[in-house]
């Protein structure tokens, strides 16, 4: 299956979902997260992308993006890249883990670094900080909430290595 073939079965059956087709290396298409869960669930069914290989968030700043790597268990050239942007202020999309069982756990590890929420995931929790972790390390705009000094712990670091 082609990516123009993608596209179209796309836009013909989820109209205006679409948001954007930027040039990049992988055939990447942006969506409306209002629009996921109708896209994704298309792509699975009709499109036979039946492989969720990865969900990661990303920190652009001004928004998150929240990509999703696609592809199929019958033609390992088929790959699809889907984004969706969401705003800082409401980080929040909706869940896929009921499209891809496998989603669960990747899930948890966006909303642990980055703190996207995932609406309907069966169990969002911390998998990598303890609860009552303050902030998100992949943020942009992390603050330990305790001092680091990494010149120090970088020259102990060598140190060490040189004892060995």
């Amino acid at each position: 299956m082609t990516n123009e073939e993608i596209l179209t079965g796309i836009e013909e059956h989820c109209p205006g979902a679409v948001v954007e087709v930027p040039p990049a290396l992988d055939f990447t298409i942006v969506l409306g997260a209002d629009r996921l869960l109708e896209v994704a669930a298309y792509l699975r069914d009709e499109m036979e992308l039946d492989y969720l290989i990865s969900v990661t968030g990303v920190d652009r700043g001004d928004e998150f993006e929240v990509v999703y790597h696609l592809g199929t268990m019958s033609d390992r050239a088929t790959y699809l890249v889907l984004k969706v942007r969401i705003p800082r202020q409401s980080a929040e999309v909706p869940s896929v883990t009921p499209l891809w069982r496998g989603a669960e756990f990747q899930e948890d590890e966006v909303y642990d670094l980055m703190g996207i929420r995932f609406t309907g995931h069966p169990n969002l929790r911390r998998i990598m900080m303890w609860e009552g972790y303050e902030g998100h390390p992949l943020r942009k705009d992390f603050r330990p909430p305790y001092p680091v000094e990494t010149d120090k712990l970088i020259a102990q670091s060598y140190a060490e290595s040189e004892n060995l």
